[in-house]
């Protein structure tokens, strides 16, 4: 198959770059290869490559910085897609993009279905449930992964902070009142590769549509850190502290669990539990 991937430098564009290069014909590109806030130049590059699947793994994902930076936020998280599912439209190809966990307000107090009304409460989820709303406007065959809390090896990621932080603190304090799942990039890449290498486009009216697929149970951040510097052997003294103590300029889904039910029923894939993963990811460090 022709794939192409827009954010390929990104943690998940990275993975999915290694797991489908050897078996696919795969472009990625990234912001120094095509500016995301010029829609015309999206719809023009995928026209022109005519892919079989595209997938956009590019995002603007500065949530704080999009407070003030509306407009950019904008146009890569809700313009962008909207040019990408007209183009596939266009095509008649498969598009897969991924969403986020911001789109809801976090006030649940059980996983949030594919069904649950979204009510984002900062910019960066605003733009994303736009962009959610756009690519299903212009091309209803598409395929859209919710997801949260992503980390991997590289990049700037909790996971990451963390261990960088535990180098050069004795003590810190992490939020321990958000809840979610993290999902470790390459897990949510291999269920990605799995549900493009299994639907035939002509099918893909049967499955199109919004999908949660995070990692499998839930932590806080507290939680989360924790369970890192038990893994990797570091001692620092770990305080749990509150949203109130740590506010940040966008507001934080106090709780944000997705339920994975859909994309088993529908797809027979899930990631992995998230304390596995995490496991795996600190040994290959």
């Amino acid at each position: 198959m022709k794939i192409l991937i827009f954010g390929r430098k990104g943690q998940v564009g990275s993975a999915l770059m290694a797991l489908l290069a050897d078996q696919h014909e795969v472009r990625g590109l990234d912001q120094e290869d095509l500016d995301l806030a010029e829609s015309d130049e999206v719809e023009t590059t995928i026209v022109a490559y005519a892919p079989d699947w595209v997938i956009n793994a590019s995002a603007y994902t500065a949530v704080d910085k999009a407070q003030s930076e509306a407009a950019l936020a904008d146009a890569i998280n809700h313009l962008a897609p909207a040019a990408m599912a007209k183009a596939c439209a266009d095509l008649n190809c498969g598009l897969l993009h991924y969403s986020t966990d911001y789109v809801f307000d976090g006030t649940a107090d059980r996983p949030y279905l594919e069904t649950h009304e979204p009510n984002p409460q900062s910019v960066y989820g605003s733009t994303k449930l736009a962009g959610e709303q756009a690519v299903m406007q212009e091309y209803p065959r598409a395929i859209i992964l919710r997801t949260a809390w992503v980390y991997a090896q590289q990049g700037a990621n909790f996971m990451n902070t963390m261990l960088r932080l535990a180098g050069e603190r004795e003590e810190l304090g992490v939020v321990a009142d958000q809840f979610g799942s993290p999902t470790l990039a390459y897990d949510l890449a291999q269920v990605s590769v799995s549900i493009i290498e299994n639907t035939a486009l002509e099918s893909l009216g049967d499955v199109a549509g919004i999908y949660h697929a995070t990692g499998s149970g839930m932590t806080s951040w507290h939680g989360f850190a924790r369970e890192i510097f038990s893994l990797a052997g570091k001692t620092v003294k770990l305080n749990a502290i509150s949203t109130e103590d740590y506010p940040t300029p966008a507001p934080r889904p106090h709780y944000s669990v997705l339920s994975n039910e859909k994309l088993q029923r529908v797809f027979g894939v899930a990631l992995p539990a998230w304390q596995e993963s995490l496991a795996g990811t600190i040994e290959n460090l």
